[in-house]
C-alpha cells in the first residue's frame, strides 16, 4: 500500500481518563493517565490484569502529587490488588519515577531492558549540585549564547532524583524477541532506539494492541537528542533504523497506546510520517547550513515554531543530533570555532 493510501489516524477516546479513573481499552487492559510537572502534561500508564495482581507498564514521575494519584488508582480502578510487576519501556524519569515506590511498597518486580535498568540505577544515584564539565563543554560546542551559558553554569541542573524514587537493585531483563505473558495475552517484545536505548515496545499476539512507550507517538515526534554523556553519538540513525524496522510490523487495525497523547489507530500512516518528517527536516537543515551555523542557530528549519525557555534544552540536543547525523553520513562538515563552538556546513 502506498503512503497516500494509508488510513489517517483515528482517536477512539477524545479525552484522557481523570486521576483515579481508568479506561478499559480491552478486557484486562486499563489505560490510566498520570499528570506530569512538565510540558507534556501527562504520561500514559497501562495496567494489565494478571488475576491476583497487576502488571504496570510505566509509572509517571515521583512527586507527592503522583503518590496521591496512585493511591486513588489503587483504591479505585485497580480494585485494591497489588502491583506485582512494573515493565519500564525506557529510562526517562516520567516513565520510571514511581518504579522504586512500587518495588518497596508492593514488592513489585522490575522488568526492563538491561540498558534501561542500568541507566535508571546510575542516574538516580548521580546527583549534581552544579553542571558537570562535560555538560558545559557540550553547551559551548552547541553554540549556546554567552549570557545563557553563564546563567546555566550558575544553576543547579536537573537531577533524576528530583522526580525519581530510589530504585532497589535487581531486574528481570527484557530482550528483543522475548514473549511476555501479561493481562491474559502474550506480548512480543520489539526494541526501539534513538529516543532512548533499548526502548521496549509490546505487540499483542492475541489481539490488535500495541504498547509503544515514547517510540511511537501520534501527534508529536519523540525527542531524539545528543547528550553530554555521549557527544559523538548518532541517535537519529538509531531512531530511523528502529522506525523502519517497526514499520514492517504495523497494521491498519493496530490500536496503539503511546507514552503520551491519546491512543490511536493508523499506525502504518504514523510510521511513514515519522520517518518522512525527519528526512524532510534533514533536507531543510542542509539548505539552512549552506553558510556555517551552530546547533542553536538551526532551530527554525527543524521546528518551525518559537523555542521558549521551557523547551530550549530539548531543541538544542535535537538540533545537534540532526547536524551530527548529517556529518556522520557525509552531508555536512564540522569545524571548531575559536570560542569552542562547532560550525556545521552543508557539503
Amino acid at each position: 500500500m502506498s503512503p497516500s493510501k494509508h488510513a489517517p489516524l483515528n482517536f477512539p477516546w477524545p479525552e484522557i481518563p481523570a486521576p483515579g479513573e481508568a479506561v478499559e481499552i480491552a478486557e484486562g487492559v486499563l489505560w490510566l493517565s498520570i499528570p506530569l510537572p512538565m510540558a507534556l502534561k501527562w504520561v500514559n500508564v497501562v495496567a494489565l490484569d494478571d488475576g491476583d495482581s497487576w502488571t504496570l507498564v510505566d509509572t509517571g514521575s515521583y512527586t507527592k502529587a503522583t503518590v496521591g494519584y496512585w493511591e486513588q488508582n489503587l483504591a479505585g480502578p485497580l480494585k485494591g490488588k497489588p502491583v506485582g510487576r512494573v515493565i519500564s519501556t525506557h529510562h526517562h524519569p516520567d516513565h520510571v519515577g514511581m518504579l522504586g515506590w512500587f518495588m518497596e511498597k508492593h514488592g513489585a518486580e522490575h522488568w526492563a531492558s538491561r540498558t534501561t535498568y542500568l541507566l535508571t540505577r546510575m542516574l538516580v544515584l548521580d546527583e549534581e549540585e552544579t553542571p558537570s564539565p562535560a555538560a558545559i563543554r557540550y553547551w559551548v560546542q552547541a553554540g549556546m549564547p554567552p549570557e545563557r551559558l553563564e546563567k546555566r553554569k550558575s544553576e543547579r541542573p536537573f537531577n533524576f532524583a528530583d522526580i525519581v524514587h530510589r530504585v532497589p537493585v535487581g531486574h528481570v531483563r527484557i530482550q528483543q524477541g522475548d514473549v511476555i505473558r501479561a493481562g491474559g495475552r502474550d506480548w512480543d517484545v520489539h526494541m526501539g532506539n534513538g529516543h532512548a536505548p533499548e526502548h521496549v515496545t509490546l505487540w499483542s499476539r492475541d489481539d490488535n494492541l500495541v504498547i509503544a512507550g515514547d517510540q511511537v507517538l501520534p501527534t508529536i515526534s519523540p525527542n531524539v537528542g545528543v547528550q553530554p554523556a555521549e557527544p559523538e553519538a548518532d541517535p537519529l540513525a538509531e531512531w530511523l533504523e528502529a522506525c523502519e524496522r517497526l514499520q514492517q510490523l504495523a497494521h491498519e487495525d493496530h490500536l496503539v497506546i503511546g507514552g503520551h497523547k491519546l491512543p490511536f489507530t493508523g499506525l502504518p500512516r504514523r510510521m511513514n510520517d515519522l520517518i518522512e518528517n525527519h528526512h524532510s527536516g534533514l533536507n531543510r537543515l542542509v539548505d539552512h547550513i549552506a553558510e556555517p551555523k551552530t546547533a542553536v542557530e538551526c532551530f527554525s528549519p527543524l521546528f518551525k515554531r518559537e523555542i521558549v525557555d521551557e523547551i530550549y534544552g530539548l531543541a538544542m540536543v535535537e538540533a545537534y543530533a540532526h547536524l551530527q547525523h548529517l556529518h556522520k553520513i557525509g552531508r555536512a562538515s564540522r569545524t571548531l570555532r575559536e570560542d569552542g563552538a562547532f560550525l556545521w556546513q552543508a557539503i
